[in-house]
C-alpha cells in the first residue's frame, strides 16, 4: 500500500515568464523532452483522465491518473499511479503531483510536489532526481 506521508518536492527559478513555464508543463510536445519520451495524453480539465504512456528500458508502460486542480498559471494537481510502483491500481495507490508557479521578479518560481510513494527508497528515488528533471524543465523554457 502507499504511504501517503512520503513527500518528494523540489523549487527551482527559471528566468521565464509564466506562460512560457506553464508551456513548458502541459504542452505534450514539449513534456515528452523532459520525461524521457513520455507521451502525455490529457486536455487538463478537473476531472480529465491524465495518461503518461512510453518505453523504459525495453518495458512498455501506461501511467495514469485523474486531474485535480487548474488554477491557470498558479497551480496544477493530478493523481498519479505507476506501474513502476509495484502496486496494483487502486485508487488508495495513487500518489498526488502538483505543480505550482509563482512570479518572482520577472522570473517564475516553479516547485513540483509528489506526494504517495510505495516506500522510502522510492521517495528518496524521486528525491534524488527531481532537481535534474527540473533543470532539464528550466533549460527548455528558458530556450522557448
Amino acid at each position: 500500500m502507499l504511504n501517503h506521508d512520503l513527500e518528494a518536492s523540489a523549487t527551482i527559478l527559471i528566468n521565464a515568464n509564466l506562460a512560457k513555464v506553464w508551456k513548458v508543463l502541459t504542452a505534450p510536445e514539449l513534456i515528452k523532452e523532459y520525461l524521457y519520451g513520455t507521451e502525455t495524453i490529457t486536455d487538463w480539465k478537473v476531472g480529465s483522465d491524465i495518461v503518461f504512456q512510453g518505453e523504459y528500458q525495453g518495458y512498455k508502460y501506461r501511467d495514469h491518473g485523474k486531474i485535480i486542480s487548474n488554477i491557470d498559471q498558479k497551480e496544477i494537481s493530478y493523481s498519479y499511479w505507476s506501474g513502476f510502483s509495484g502496486l496494483e491500481d487502486k485508487v488508495e495507490n495513487y500518489s498526488t503531483v502538483t505543480y505550482q508557479f509563482r512570479k518572482v521578479d520577472g522570473k517564475t518560481e516553479f516547485k513540483w510536489i509528489q506526494k504517495g510513494f510505495a516506500d522510502e527508497e522510492k521517495q528518496k528515488h524521486s528525491t534524488t532526481g527531481l532537481p535534474a528533471l527540473l533543470e532539464q524543465i528550466k533549460l527548455i523554457a528558458e530556450r522557448k
